[in-house]
């Protein structure tokens, strides 16, 4: 007789994990399963599905060996009812549990979808982060603005991380100054270590290829680690090898680089593999040791502690409809340059092909390439917002959501960012490699030959003057647009409206 079910996610593979420690393993059962529905709700890049798939079994396996009783359901299963509630529910038929103990899932879609249950279900919260959402929501309450960089020095303050004392180590809040550089090819930079696949991932890869074959993305060479070893291998990788490097080079992007000092390990801290605090100890004790500079360190840190526990609260704070923002009315259909078709774009098919082949591209190519170009032509944010989740190894809703609807794309009006992150071409050519084989001359402000982020960049500007016109820090972008000539702005909103015609004609750009 099983006395309650106990639900462990795909995302949720932490052996402290709040709902096991609530468990009791003389009368509860473990229930993992891999279902359809989370396979499937957006197209998944194959390697995601894989190193999630690949993790739940060996996790799953771990817990068997501790004692624990596992009901599994492999996504070939005859059985297999296709959803997590489905799951739960055979579970329940089939052992006589009354109740459903499980972590708070990170995406409403499931929130929504366990409390709907017929059975009693208790959510749990999930302590795995370094803020609750009842201290975030705390934190915001009476604010005017959420600003992640106030909350990330309130973090410092309580975590002690990188403090002397009541300061901030070497004087400085932020080194964001000093992690601006762009990067030179570099034969002697140290890649990340890849993972043979095991046993366990080969059968898994299997599986995938063959249930999966259409999904955007490559499957193989597949080299992500699918357990906690792994993954803690990985990090001590990076902290030795790439993160004296990381800070300077950190926003840049190389044609024949694509990883270059970061760190990939975002889709082991999301699958609960390693721990935030864990990882920012690691990384602030090789500063300690004076193995990293102070700005490598400063940085890394700050996209752990700082934004990515921001944009938890965030998500949460916001509730089920932030994935419906669309403040800016943005309603063109997502070009098929994104899912690999054709562009006469470097960097955009640079990104792009990135992402196909590896699951995989840092922060500055979904920001500045893939999000810039779509909110500069306006495309829709619930199709961006979609891509996003289906193409990185390390999305998930509560984490991708906001970045890209806040970060990216402003659709939520400015509760992420203060101002859109909008750029002309001349961003990428300072940051990168990619415009000097571009068919486009990224220094040509109108004409055929000229960057589309160019004219799309002043396009976007004059259309949404309504709404930035009046914010301090685009007053010097739109004094620039009103000192133009007369006839190079009517060349440039020309230019774009040819661009944005093209879009809409479903042509390539």
């Amino acid at each position: 007789m099983v006395d309650r079910l106990i639900l462990i996610l795909g995302d949720q593979l932490t052996e402290g994990l709040s709902a096991l420690r609530a468990a009791d393993p003389a009368r509860d059962a473990v229930v993992m399963a891999e279902v359809a529905d989370e396979a499937g709700y957006v197209p998944h890049h194959p390697q995601k599905i894989a190193l999630v798939l690949a993790a739940m079994r060996k996790f799953a396996a771990g817990l068997a060996t501790q004692g624990w009783r596992v009901m599994y359901r492999r996504l070939d299963d005859a059985e297999n009812a296709g959803s997590i509630p489905g799951e739960l529910l055979a579970r329940a038929a089939e052992t006589g549990a009354r109740s459903v103990i499980a972590t708070q899932p990170g995406e409403w879609r499931l929130i929504r979808a366990l409390e709907a249950l017929p059975l009693p279900v208790t959510l749990l919260p999930d302590d795995r982060f370094l803020c609750s959402q009842a201290d975030f929501a705390a934190w915001a309450r009476g604010r005017k603005a959420l600003r992640m960089e106030n909350f990330y020095r309130d973090m410092r303050r309580r975590t002690g991380l990188l403090m002397d004392g009541d300061a901030p180590a070497g004087g400085q809040w932020n080194y964001d100054h000093d992690n601006r550089s762009p990067a030179a090819p570099d034969l002697f930079r140290p890649a990340p270590r890849r993972f043979d696949p095991d046993p366990v991932t080969d059968e898994v890869l299997d599986l995938v290829a063959a249930r999966f074959a259409a999904n955007f993305g490559r499957l193989r060479p597949f080299g992500w680690a699918t357990d906690r070893a792994g993954a803690l291998a990985a990090l001590e990788d990076f902290v030795t090898r790439r993160l004296p490097r990381f800070g300077a080079e950190q926003d840049a992007m190389l044609r024949d680089d694509p990883t270059l000092s970061h760190a990939l390990i975002s889709p082991y801290l999301n699958l609960g593999l390693l721990d935030p605090m864990e990882v920012c100890r690691a990384a602030e004790a090789e500063w300690q040791a004076g193995r990293a500079p102070l700005n490598a360190v400063e940085g890394f840190i700050r996209q752990i502690l700082g934004w990515r526990e921001f944009i938890r609260g965030l998500y949460f704070l916001k509730g089920p409809d932030y994935t419906q923002s669309n403040a800016l009315v943005a309603t063109r259909p997502l070009p098929a340059a994104y899912w690999g078709g054709e562009t006469r774009m470097a960097c955009l098919k640079a990104a792009v092909d990135q992402t196909r082949d590896l699951a995989y591209a840092h922060h500055i190519l979904r920001l500045m390439v893939t999000g810039n170009f779509a909110l500069l032509a306006g495309l829709n944010p619930e199709e961006v917002h979609r891509w996003y989740l289906a193409v990185y190894i390390d999305a998930f809703e509560w984490v991708e959501a906001p970045n890209t609807l806040g970060m990216a794309l402003w659709a939520d009006g400015g509760a992420v960012a203060s101002k859109p992150y909008a750029a002309s071409g001349a961003y990428v050519d300072r940051m990168s490699d990619y415009c000097g084989s571009c068919a486009y001359r990224v220094r040509d402000r109108t004409g055929p030959r000229a960057c589309p982020l160019n004219p799309l960049y002043w396009d976007f500007v004059v259309r949404h003057r309504d709404r930035f016109g009046t914010n301090p820090r685009m007053a010097p972008v739109y004094r620039t647009w009103d000192r133009m000539a007369e006839d190079h702005r009517t060349a440039v909103r020309r230019d774009a409206a040819a661009i944005l015609a093209r879009l809409d004609a479903g042509l390539p750009v």
